[in-house]
């Protein structure tokens, strides 16, 4: 294996942990607030994931993964939008 392949192996691998990584953060979470929740962290986790495995799909060509986690992609920004904004909003709320 070349550099740059174990280069995009450890890029790989790294997101994957991220990505995989966001349920234990999604459960310790819960387990904390003793109900089920979903943590900034977790969509965060999710977008960084993605990315690098985005990146991946595409220097390893393959059209399958590729569309798998761009259109995961989105979902987690979009998530990430949503949350920022409520949480927006829950602050100007406490500021009245």
């Amino acid at each position: 294996m070349t550099s740059a392949g174990t280069l995009w192996m450890v890029i790989g691998m790294g997101s994957q942990l991220v990505f995989s990584g966001r349920f234990f953060m999604q459960w310790i979470y819960s387990e904390w607030r003793r109900e089920s929740s979903i943590p900034m962290s977790f969509w965060y986790a999710s977008a960084v994931g993605s990315v690098g495995l985005l990146a991946y799909a595409i220097e390893r060509h393959d059209p399958v993964f590729i569309v798998a986690q761009a259109a995961g992609l989105l979902v987690y920004c979009r998530n990430i939008q949503l949350r920022r904004r409520e949480m927006r909003a829950d602050i100007a709320e406490a500021a009245r």
